[in-house]
């Protein structure tokens, strides 16, 4: 056997089998599906705060004492029914997430996919059973509203978690990373990245501050005054807006992949989107349909970031990739602007 055919052997074991993104369609639709399923619990856990159902359970893990399953009382009305509805789908996305987790597993046993991408896998799985301690701690600390916080907060970072974790399955080869723009560019990504994050932070203050507590009764607010808050995220918006606008023009003029331009068009459509229905929903003092558009909006935003910073790098190990150096950037703008 000669050297050169020893030599090639790891770059061909760096490729996923099977081509086609990676993985089998039916492991894909899995994946998406498991996506979709943690930003509508998202969107749904909005709707129990929006409709002031939060207690409709008052206890935790039963619904009401001695029973798991809603009691009729005329005080509760229909709120047990929503909080309980929701709940149960609570079991609808852990499903999701552990038919997720086989997925990845049978790709890893059959020799697919390597081991490392289990703990991947295992991720929404573990967010899950995470979310369901800190729903009963929200619960029976009575909707404090930084318990509520660090369950959207969590909801957001599953959704991160899940669509990492279905881009890194349709990849088409399992070499490390290596980077396909210059670190200027990186680094202004991770610091969009960053922005976003502190936008969601910023984002729970404003709703621990605002009317919608999840309990139309005994409401427990943060004693934030809610337009500095609202100003302030506001702001936040407002800077994460321009670091995406400036990121997509270096994007560009870099001639970062296709890919990568695209995805960040999306993440400025949505951002765009996002902050339009938040500004609208605050000058018409928050009506239910918007906060929950805007709630549906933060998680699309999530997605969309993620999305952008994996378009970032490749593991294809016949790719082209771009050096790290500022003299690369500025070759390259000059080239562009020429």
């Amino acid at each position: 056997m000669s050297s050169s055919s020893v030599a090639a052997r790891p770059a061909a074991s760096s490729r996923a089998p099977g081509g086609g993104g990676g993985a089998p369609r039916w492991v894909v639709a899995v994946l998406a599906v498991n996506l979709v399923a943690q930003v509508l619990i998202v969107l749904t856990g909005g709707a129990v705060r929006l409709t002031g159902s939060g207690l409709g359970c008052p206890t935790w893990p039963a619904c009401t004492a001695g029973s798991y399953t809603p009691v009729y009382s005329p005080e509760l009305g229909i709120h047990d029914d929503i909080e309980f509805a929701n709940r149960l789908l609570t079991f609808v996305v852990g499903l999701a997430a552990l038919a997720s987790l086989a997925a990845v597993s049978r790709l890893v046993v059959t020799g697919r996919r390597p081991s490392s991408l289990l703990l991947l896998g295992a991720a929404p799985l573990v967010g899950v059973v995470l979310q369901a301690v800190i729903g009963g701690i929200t619960v029976l600390t009575r909707l404090h509203p930084a318990t509520v916080a660090t369950h959207f907060l969590v909801s957001s970072a599953l959704v991160a978690a899940s669509t990492a974790l279905l881009l890194r399955v349709r990849e088409d080869a399992d070499a490390p990373p290596r980077p396909v723009v210059p670190q200027l560019v990186r680094r202004l990504a991770q610091a969009a990245g960053a922005v976003l994050g502190a936008v969601l932070v910023l984002g729970t203050i404003v709703t621990g501050a605002g009317p919608h507590s999840g309990d139309a009764e005994h409401p427990a607010r943060l004693g934030f005054d809610t337009e500095v808050v609202s100003r302030v995220h506001a702001d936040a918006v407002v800077l994460l807006l321009l670091v995406v606008v400036a990121l997509a023009v270096l994007l560009r003029r870099t001639g970062a992949p296709r890919s990568a331009r695209r995805r960040v068009d999306v993440l400025l459509a949505v951002l765009l989107a996002q902050g339009l229905v938040g500004w609208v929903q605050y000058a018409t003092d928050l009506p239910e349909l918007l906060v929950a558009l805007h709630m549906l909006g933060a998680g699309l935003a999530v997605v969309a970031t993620t999305a952008l910073l994996m378009a970032l790098r490749t593991r294809d190990p016949d790719a082209a990739t771009t050096t790290t150096g500022p003299e690369h950037l500025s070759s390259s703008t000059g080239a562009a602007a020429s």
